[in-house]
C-alpha cells in the first residue's frame, strides 16, 4: 500500500524483471559473477565503450573513483555543495579536503566552471562535478580547466544515465564516471552503482579495490580457475549482487523509453507552469540532452516552502528539496569552517527549491492534476 497517491518517484518494474530474478535464484550463484559481467559490459557499451565495474552503491562508486586516483591527506577536491551528501563524504573517505564551489545561476543549477577556476590552489588534485537533475554540466569548460592544471575529473552521474553533453554520454567525459541505481533513479536495482572509465589501469585498480584488494573474485575460484589469491592493495566489500545486476540489465533495456517519457512529462510541466508568476523553472533554456531525473522549481522568495509542501501533502502529493547545501551541514561547518553566505547562489536555491513528482509511471492526467493543486496552494494566503 502506497503512502502517497502521487509519489515523488516510482519504479517501472514488471514481469520481465521477475522472470530474470527467478533465473538468478535458480542458478544458485548470487554474489558478483557472470550476470554482473554481462551488466558491466552492456552498460559500458551503452555509454560508448570503456570499462564498467559494478558496485554496491553510487556512494561506493564515488569512493572507489577517488581512491583509484591516489588522493591522500592534504589534497583538495573541488565539488558542488548543491548535491547529495555522498558526493562530499566520498572526498572525506580518502582523507582529502572538500572545497565547495557555487553553481552557475538560478537557471543552471550545476557547478560553475568560473567558480571552479577561482578555487584551484597548489593543493587541488581533482574536480568532482554532479550533473544536477540529469542536466549535463559545462564539461567542455571543466575539462579545459582540468587539462590546463593537471587535475583529475570525476563525474557524479547518479542523475544522468542516458544524458549527453555535445554528443558524449555523461559519465564518460572525465577520468571516471559514477552512477547510482538506487530506487529513485532512472535505472533501478534497489541498491547498486557502476564506475566507468576508459582507462584499463584505473578499471583494474577499481575492480580489485571493490573486493578487498583481491586479485581474483570468488566466482573465479568457484569455476576452478584459481585455488588461492593475493591481496595487492587495500580494498573494501563493495561488490554488487547478481540479482541487482540482472535487474540492471532489464532496466537498461527500458532506459531510453523511460527517459523519453520523462521528457514528455517535463514538457507538460513547463508549459502548464510558465504562467504561474510565483514559480520559475530552472534549465528552461537548456539545449542539450538531459535524462530528466528531477523536476525542480524555484518558489518566489516570499513563499513559505514548508507550508506549500504541507498543503500538497494533504492532496497526497509528495515533494522534496534537492538539496540542503552540504557546506552548511554541522559536520562540514565544524571541521572545515564553512558558514552561511559563502555560496550565495547555492544557498538561495536551497531556500527556494521544490521538487515535484516525476517518474515513468505517471501519466498526463496525473501531471495536470498535480499542477492544478500546485497553482491552488501557491496562491493560498
Amino acid at each position: 500500500m502506497k503512502a502517497w497517491k502521487y509519489p515523488l518517484s516510482d519504479i517501472d518494474l514488471g514481469k520481465e524483471e521477475e522472470l530474470e530474478v527467478l533465473k538468478v535464484l535458480r542458478s544458485r550463484w548470487l554474489s558478483t559473477g557472470p550476470v554482473t559481467e554481462r551488466f558491466e559490459k552492456a552498460f559500458s557499451e551503452r555509454l560508448g565503450g570503456g570499462y564498467g565495474v559494478g558496485v554496491s552503491s553510487g556512494t561506493a562508486a564515488l569512493h572507489l573513483a577517488l581512491a583509484s586516483l591516489g588522493l591522500k591527506n592534504g589534497d583538495e577536491v573541488i565539488l558542488p555543495s548543491l548535491t547529495f551528501v555522498a558526493t562530499a563524504n566520498a572526498v572525506l573517505y580518502v582523507g582529502a579536503r572538500p572545497v565547495f564551489a557555487d553553481i552557475v545561476s538560478l537557471e543552471d543549477l550545476n557547478i560553475s566552471p568560473l567558480e571552479i577556476e577561482r578555487k584551484v590552489t597548489k593543493r587541488t588534485k581533482a574536480i568532482v562535478v554532479m550533473h544536477y537533475g540529469g542536466y549535463p554540466c559545462d564539461m567542455g569548460s571543466v575539462m579545459e580547466i582540468a587539462r590546463s592544471r593537471g587535475l583529475s575529473v570525476v563525474e557524479d552521474a547518479a542523475h544522468a544515465p542516458g544524458a549527453e553533453y555535445e554528443g558524449r554520454r555523461c559519465g564518460t567525459i572525465g577520468d571516471v564516471g559514477c552512477f547510482s541505481f538506487f530506487s529513485n533513479k532512472n535505472l533501478v536495482t534497489g541498491e547498486g552503482g557502476m564506475v566507468v572509465t576508459r582507462s584499463k589501469v584505473l578499471a583494474d585498480r577499481i575492480r580489485r579495490m571493490r573486493s578487498h584488494g583481491m586479485v581474483a573474485l570468488s566466482w573465479d575460484k568457484f569455476r576452478g580457475h584459481l585455488s588461492s589469491y593475493d591481496i595487492e592493495t587495500l580494498g573494501y566489500n563493495y561488490r554488487i549482487t547478481e540479482i541487482q545486476s540482472v535487474l540492471g540489465l532489464v532496466q537498461l533495456r527500458k532506459l531510453d523509453r523511460n527517459n523519453r517519457k520523462r521528457k514528455r512529462l517535463v514538457e507538460i510541466y513547463r508549459r502548464e507552469l510558465q504562467e504561474v508568476e510565483e514559480i520559475s523553472v530552472p534549465f528552461s533554456k537548456f539545449k542539450g540532452i538531459p535524462s530528466y531525473h528531477l523536476f525542480p522549481v524555484l518558489l518566489g522568495a516570499s513563499i513559505n516552502r514548508n507550508l506549500v509542501m504541507e498543503r500538497l501533502k494533504k492532496f497526497g502529493i509528495q515533494t522534496s528539496v534537492h538539496y540542503p547545501p552540504v557546506h552548511l551541514f554541522s559536520l562540514y561547518r565544524k571541521h572545515f569552517g564553512y558558514r552561511r553566505g559563502m555560496l550565495p547562489k547555492t544557498e538561495e536555491v536551497s531556500r527556494r527549491e521544490l521538487t515535484l513528482p516525476l517518474h515513468p509511471r505517471m501519466d498526463e492526467k496525473d501531471m495536470r492534476w498535480i499542477v492544478k493543486k500546485v497553482r491552488i496552494v501557491i496562491r493560498e494566503p
